[in-house]
This record gives structure tokens, C-alpha cells and sequence, in this order.
């Protein structure tokens, strides 16, 4: 008797096989985030009366799932021949907010779709990192020019997300360049030189004499790493000089409330009623929570909403409070297993473009984690980077979505194509 099969199971079994190969750890661990998001929002909007948001964000996470997996069946490789187009459509739809941005919080970061905020600066992370992993791709950053081509390309999203202004996306821009350009060869050494000009700036503010090591520093570090010695010597020594006097130029470039983020963290009880309220707020909350936590709903500072913006970019704050330190160094071990499996998929990666992906998602993450925590326990200041997958926020949720499916594309089809004879 000859068996048949239903075509609904013939049906299911092509749907699966399309998914066979997936790193299903990296994809479900975002998910427990999203949900235990949702559950930690939920908390700080009891009193608030606002428990949409709570639900909001498990529909964005559904859409953002459903779009990795989509995502992750496709070839990695097809968005080689679409580089250009994503980074045309990046600097379009930069450049779109400035023309017709929604104003919001003091910054022009948005647009407004069918009733909807959508973020670009959001998106435009993602198009960064395919555009520059399919640039070092095709050739590495072990040469100077190559690595100011690719520094190039960087600077136009860079500058456009700089002055709507968005100085926390700006600096995840920095951080995913520094991290591609290092797994694509670039000498140790001009990376230190390149992000020397910033730390002279503030060198300068703080401490003379360290204005001046750094700088005989520098010019060392120029010596044995870049050609024409004395002439790099000369040139990266006087760079950095100068730098530290043209930081009170860019320090004039920045808003109020950024200067006062990147001031105040020092120092919050400067100004414990503007500028460090929300730093001593969080750092009350999360010493609050001691080992175990004060409970789900039972936090004095999330219930009594001491804290601003805390379902957003202050999440970790409840974590802290309301499940303690138990709590919140179990949320840092999800987000260092993620990062693990992001670090095997580029090892494992069949080529260098699937390899360099992984790694520039890794640095987005990396970076994010470490200023949004950072920021909420005192030791960065507030730059609104928000939490991966369990900070509120569309743009954000959908990104980082995205990018996993990248990811896992890559993973699906790490191993080359085999010939057989017919």
C-alpha cells in the first residue's frame, strides 16, 4: 500500500524546514526579555493608569519575532547587492527628520506614519552595519585608506544623527564602527588615535597634566603604528593638543540637557532637583532592592513614580528595585549569553560578511547594555540609550528584531553550498 502524505503536514514540514539550523537559544532569550519587559513596564504604569503600555510592548516584540523569523529563512548574502539602497534610504530618512521631524523632548528624532512615531536613527543603526560590514567585506581595514574610506561612509549618518540631536545614537554609531574596524583587521593602535581627539577634549577639563600625557602619549602610539614616523608623530601630537582647546567648541554645540547629562553624573547632588534627579532617583531605587528585591508592584520609588521615563530608559531601575540584585544579575547574564552566541555565530560565520554582521550587531548590544546600566547605577551619564528588548520603545524593539534575524540568517546558512554529481 502506497502512504500518502496530507499536504497540511507536507504544508508544516516545508515551514519548518526553513527554519532548521537557527541558533534558537539567541532567538529565545530576546523573547524572555520581551516578556519580562512587559511584566516590569506593566509595574511602572500601575499607578500611572497607562497599562496599554505593558501590552504595547508584547505586540511590538510579536511583530519584531515575526519579522526575524521572516528575516532569518532569506540569504544574508542578497543584502551584499543592496548596500547602496540601505545606505541611500538611512541618510533619506535621516535627513526626512529634519525637514519633517516631530519635536519631542527637546530633540528631532521622529516621524510621525499613520498615527505612529517612528525613530529612523533606530533603523539606520542596522543599515550602518550592513552598509560597513559589506565594504570591510570586500576589503579589509588593515590599511589606512581603507579604514578612511569606511570612517567616510560612517560620518554622514553620523553627522545627521548628531545635530537633530541624538547624542546616544550618535555614540552607538562610534561604538559599532570601533567594533567592526577591529574584527576587520585595523591596527589596535589607530583606533586609539582616532578616539584620542574626545578624550583630549575632556582630558583638558579635568586635569592639565593629563591633557599632556595623553598627548606624548598619543604621539608615541603615532610613531610605531603609522608611516612617515616623525611626520605621524608631529601631526598626531598637535591632533591632540588641539583637541583638548576645540572641545569647548563641540561643548557649545550641545543642548542644555546634554550638557547637564554628561556633567551631572559625576556629581548629581549638584543639582538634585534638575539635571541628578534622575540619577539619585535610580540609584535610591535600585539600593532600595537590596538582595532579593521589594517585590513585583511593591517598589516605593517605581510605585510612587519618583523616577521620569522609568519604562523607558531608566527599566533596569525597576528591575533593581522590585527584584533586586538577584534579579537584575540574572537580566546581565541573558544579555551576556546573547552576546556569547552572537560571538560563536561570528567565528562560525562562513565568510567574512555573515561574520562581520554578527559582530557589528554584538557591538550595538554590547554598547547599549553597558551605558543604559551604567547610567542607572551612576557610572555613565544619561544619553537615553534604551535597554534592548525590554525598554519601551517601537523603533528600538523592531531594530534590534531585525537585527537578530540578521543574524540568525547567518547562522542558518553558515555552512558552503555542496556540489554533488547528478
Amino acid at each position: 500500500m502506497i502512504e500518502t502524505t496530507p499536504p497540511v503536514v507536507k504544508w508544516w514540514r516545508q515551514l519548518l524546514q526553513g527554519w532548521q539550523d537557527l541558533d534558537w537559544l539567541l532567538l529565545l532569550l530576546p523573547v524572555g526579555l520581551v516578556i519580562f519587559g512587559s511584566v516590569v513596564i506593566g509595574s511602572t504604569q500601575r499607578n500611572l493608569g497607562e497599562p496599554e503600555f505593558a501590552v504595547n510592548h508584547l505586540i511590538t516584540g510579536a511583530v519584531g519575532l515575526v519579522l526575524a523569523l521572516w528575516i532569518a529563512r532569506m540569504r544574508y548574502e542578497y543584502l551584499l547587492s543592496w548596500r547602496w539602497i540601505i545606505y541611500g534610504l538611512v541618510n533619506v530618512s535621516l535627513l526626512a527628520v529634519i525637514f519633517i521631524g516631530t519635536v519631542g523632548l527637546g530633540a528631532q528624532r521622529w516621524i510621525t506614519i499613520g498615527g505612529f512615531n517612528v525613530q529612523p536613527s533606530e533603523f539606520a543603526k542596522l543599515g550602518m552595519i550592513i552598509t560597513l560590514a559589506a565594504m570591510l567585506s570586500d576589503r579589509d581595514a588593515s590599511t589606512l585608506p581603507s579604514m578612511a574610506r569606511s570612517l567616510a561612509v560612517t560620518a554622514v549618518p553620523w553627522a545627521l544623527v548628531f545635530i537633530q540631536p541624538d547624542l546616544g545614537t550618535s555614540l552607538v554609531f562610534g561604538a559599532i564602527t570601533i567594533g567592526m574596524l577591529y574584527w576587520a583587521n585595523v591596527n589596535p593602535g589607530w583606533l586609539v588615535l582616532m578616539v584620542s581627539p574626545l578624550v583630549a577634549a575632556i582630558l583638558y577639563h579635568l586635569t592639565l597634566p593629563g591633557w599632556l600625557i595623553w598627548s606624548l602619549l598619543m604621539g608615541v602610539t603615532a610613531w610605531f603604528t603609522l608611516p612617515w614616523r616623525l611626520f605621524s608623530t608631529v601631526l598626531a601630537t598637535a591632533i591632540t593638543l588641539i583637541s583638548g582647546k576645540l572641545g569647548d567648541l563641540f561643548w557649545g554645540l550641545l543642548q542644555d540637557y546634554q550638557k547637564d547629562r554628561l556633567v551631572l553624573f559625576l556629581d548629581p547632588d549638584k543639582d538634585p532637583l534638575g539635571g541628578g534627579y534622575h540619577l539619585i532617583q535610580a540609584r535610591i531605587g535600585i539600593g532600595a532592592g537590596r538582595l532579593w528585591g521589594q517585590g513585583l508592584g511593591e517598589g516605593s520609588q517605581t510605585q510612587g513614580n519618583f523616577i521620569p521615563e522609568q519604562h523607558t530608559d531608566f527599566i533596569f531601575s525597576a528591575i533593581g528595585e522590585e527584584w533586586g540584585f538577584i534579579g537584575a544579575m540574572v537580566t546581565l547574564a541573558v544579555f551576556w549569553l546573547i552576546c556569547l552566541r552572537l560571538v560563536l555565530i561570528a567565528q562560525n560565520a562562513k565568510d567574512n560578511f555573515g561574520s562581520l554582521l554578527a559582530v557589528g550587531v554584538l557591538a550595538m548590544l554590547v554598547f547599549q547594555v553597558g551605558v543604559n546600566v551604567g547610567m542607572t547605577i551612576g557610572l555613565a551619564p544619561v544619553t537615553g540609550i534604551p535597554l534592548p528588548w525590554l525598554s519601551y520603545g517601537r523603533s528600538a524593539m523592531l531594530t534590534n528584531f531585525i537585527a537578530l534575524g540578521v543574524v540568525e540568517s547567518v547562522a542558518k546558512y553558515r555552512y558552503r553550498l555542496r556540489f554533488t554529481d547528478s
